[in-house]
């Protein structure tokens, strides 16, 4: 199926480029390609001297961390429980922020010599945050300073238990704050309502990193800040960075430095643990090629093996991967997080199966704009992952909850109204999902998280009352309608400008993140040359012809069946450009976004689709239709002679489904050419006259089921009813 219900944003045209003058001048004076001077102009570089700022990273500084509000109030307290020996406990969450964030403090209070343990809690048992339970379990294994990162903001009445267990509790987070701040003895967030700090959008792991320079300077008077601040991002970048990558930050300010600094130290000097997830990627690929350390590697190949591990196992598995020393311990959890991680995916593909059912079937939009959806068989790791692929296809905001099955093993649990659920939300622009679950407080039992994606539990009792609440709320909010669904692009690429040397000038924008997106270009009227599926029917590779050079193009998570596109057909491609390295040879190749059949093309066959409609009513009114279209749409003897063999044939072989177009391009690969409407008659007629039965399982698809009928004797056509008022509209006779 091509893609129809997006409309393409290209942000400037090759012509655009062209006549924009400041773009030239950006291009001519740092001898780079239009192109790449366009990506920068559109970044807001609009003068070759804030351009090369921006390529050297000259115009980003780290901020003074005690500009954060309560910060010399945490370093202290974390440094007094060193020096009294107080035993401290790292409380974290369980996704790659968290991980991370743990992972950064745990080691830098181990270096002062604390007395240190962590603690995430388990996604399934516990939930999101902090518990009572987890503070009692605690304060009996003798902990008296708890740090929280990563979380903890909304922890309002288990900051007084904690206070009562004689616990001094440290806030560090960077989710949006309540009314209500828990009373800590300090609470670190850049989105308190009152910081000032100039940069709010660091991850968990970044106000950890803030925390670290803070306690560094604190430790040493004597240093300078930027000494104390250059010595930790030395040490711990490498984390920060993969933290702030996974937790989709926008890569821009402190950010940025940080970011791009610690892929350098992944790149140059990895840790050991890092080392050994690399490396089994490496081997899990098949790949001999080392791969380049990129914010895409970490984000959509690093990030979700260590995010496994706290959606189907526990978070400490990742821990431990980062806090190993030796090569072999480190690599048996690297490993074990793999499998974990193809465990996880498999998960996912049959939530997301019988989610999309389920909504297919069932939900309404019209009448509610969420879709939510309830299962005692889904595991709660996996459905933020699949609410996300929710939200992306049906463009809502989706929430999917798993509930609480205590007798899952035995079956013999019944649904009760005091079920635990815990929710997964992704939201779109236009409705906040932590506003609008706020608006239904009284309905949840927890809820917290960031504007476009959030989590939540909810008693089974309450389900019904919060969708129905939930769906008023996102009414007002898309009072016009749900945001139509747009894919943007930087900038329209011509075939002369597609190539490696281009490639390599783009890495000078990296690290790529939110804010600083990798560039995604469109190029239109590419033929395909070859189509194949690859992964198991999981993706899709093209060659395609571009100007009269091929490239490769890569269409992940698509299959063949999604696509409905053949060789010979003229494309245009929403992409990104890669360089893909194989025994010595470097090539260029697309990683598709999206595409859509040509301007032409899509007229063309738009064309017929009416020519089609129009006759069908002429037929209907009993009115005439031209010679010319006569000729185009009925069909005679040697198109059904045509069209049964070829189809009686491939249904003996099992080939029983085709899309029109589908079979449009199979019959012209044989040498028979039969226009859209034509084609459509012949299928009705052979059916109506129960030569094979041709069942149209799809009509927004056009997909057909073709099934061969064993008949005795000849039929005879000339008696199809719709072929005689065919033929009556057009005023022709037999041929």
């Amino acid at each position: 199926m091509i893609l129809t219900n997006k409309e393409w944003i290209i942000r400037a045209s090759d012509e655009q480029i062209r006549n924009n003058p400041d773009v030239r001048r950006i291009a001519d004076s740092l001898g780079i390609r239009l192109p790449t001077a366009q990506l920068l102009f559109s970044r807001g570089c609009r003068t070759p001297e804030s351009a090369r700022a921006f390529l050297l990273k000259q115009t980003e500084l780290f901020h003074n961390p005690f500009d954060l509000k309560d910060m010399r109030k945490a370093a202290t307290a974390l440094l007094d429980a060193v020096a009294n020996g107080k035993k401290i406990a790292v409380y974290g969450d369980y996704d790659v922020d968290g991980v991370t964030s743990v992972c950064c403090l745990y080691l830098y209070l181990k270096q002062l010599g604390a007395d240190v343990c962590y603690y995430i809690p388990s996604r399934t048992g516990e939930g999101y945050g902090m518990s009572k339970a987890a503070l009692d379990a605690l304060a009996k294994d003798g902990v008296r300073t708890i740090v929280t990162v990563d979380t903890g903001v909304t922890a309002v009445a288990e900051a007084v238990y904690a206070r009562q267990l004689g616990i001094t509790l440290v806030i560090t987070d960077h989710h949006e704050c309540c009314q209500q701040l828990p009373d800590a003895a300090a609470v670190v967030n850049p989105h308190r309502p009152d910081d000032t700090y100039p940069f709010k959008e660091m991850a968990g792991v970044g106000v950890v990193f803030k925390l670290l320079c803070a306690m560094e300077s604190l430790s040493h008077p004597a240093d300078k800040l930027g000494e104390c601040v250059r010595r930790v991002a030395m040490q711990y970048g490498d984390l920060v960075a993969v933290g702030t990558i996974a937790d989709v930050m926008p890569i821009v300010d402190e950010n940025r430095l940080i970011v791009a600094l610690g892929l350098r130290l992944i790149e140059t000097s990895p840790r050991a643990g890092m080392q050994a997830l690399l490396h089994s990627v490496t081997s899990e690929s098949k790949s001999r090629t080392k791969k380049k350390i990129t914010s895409s590697l970490i984000g959509f190949t690093i990030a979700p093996r260590i995010n496994a591990a706290g959606r189907l196992r526990n978070a400490s598995m990742a821990v431990d991967l980062f806090l190993a020393t030796d090569a072999e311990s480190a690599e048996q959890l690297a490993y074990r997080l793999c499998d974990v991680n193809r465990e996880r995916q498999n998960e996912e593909n049959k939530i997301v199966e019988q989610a999309y059912a389920r909504i297919d079937s069932e939900h309404d939009f019209d009448k509610d704009p969420v879709v939510i959806l309830g299962d005692e068989s889904w595991h709660h790791g996996v459905i933020g992952i699949v609410s996300s692929r929710i939200t992306e296809r049906y463009g809502c905001p989706s929430i999917l909850i798993s509930f609480e099955n205590p007798a899952e093993e035995s079956g013999e649990h019944t649904p009760s109204p005091d079920d635990f659920g815990k929710g997964s939300g992704r939201s779109v622009k236009g409705m906040n999902l932590v506003e609008a679950l706020s608006a239904c407080s009284d309905l949840l039992e927890k809820f917290g998280g960031h504007e476009l994606a959030a989590g939540l539990t909810v008693r089974r009792s309450n389900l019904e009352e919060f969708t129905r609440r939930i769906n008023a709320y996102a009414r007002t909010c898309f009072a016009k309608g749900l945001p139509a669904p747009v894919s943007e692009a930087d900038c329209e690429l011509i075939p002369e400008e597609i190539c490696l040397e281009l490639v390599e000038e783009m890495y000078g924008l990296e690290p790529y993140g939110t804010a600083n997106p990798m560039p995604t270009f469109v190029t239109c009227s590419a033929r395909v040359v070859d189509v194949s599926a690859v992964g198991a029917g999981k993706h899709i590779r093209f060659q395609l012809d571009v100007g009269g050079e091929k490239i490769t193009a890569m269409y992940f998570r698509h299959g063949l069946a999604d696509i409905d596109v053949y060789p010979g057909d003229v494309i245009d491609v929403m992409y990104n450009l890669d360089i893909n390295e194989f025994q010595g040879r470097r090539s260029l190749q697309m990683i598709l976004k999206e595409i859509r059949l040509s301007k032409d093309i899509a007229s063309r066959e738009n064309a017929e689709h009416n020519e089609y409609a129009f006759v069908c009513r002429a037929m209907e009114m009993g009115s005439r239709i031209s010679p010319e279209t006569a000729e185009r749409v009925v069909p005679v003897r040697a198109d059904f002679a045509a069209v049964y063999s070829k189809l009686k044939q491939e249904i003996c072989l099992g080939h029983e489904v085709y899309s029109i177009r589908a079979l449009r391009h199979f019959l012209a690969s044989v040498g028979v050419h039969i226009p859209f409407a034509k084609l459509k008659f012949v299928l009705r007629i052979l059916d109506e006259m129960r030569v094979l039965r041709a069942d149209e399982v799809d009509t927004q698809r056009e997909i057909y089921h073709f099934e061969y009928i064993r008949t005795q004797g000849k039929i005879d056509l000339e008696k199809s009813a719709l072929l005689q008022k065919l033929r009556t509209a057009a005023q022709t006779d037999p041929g």
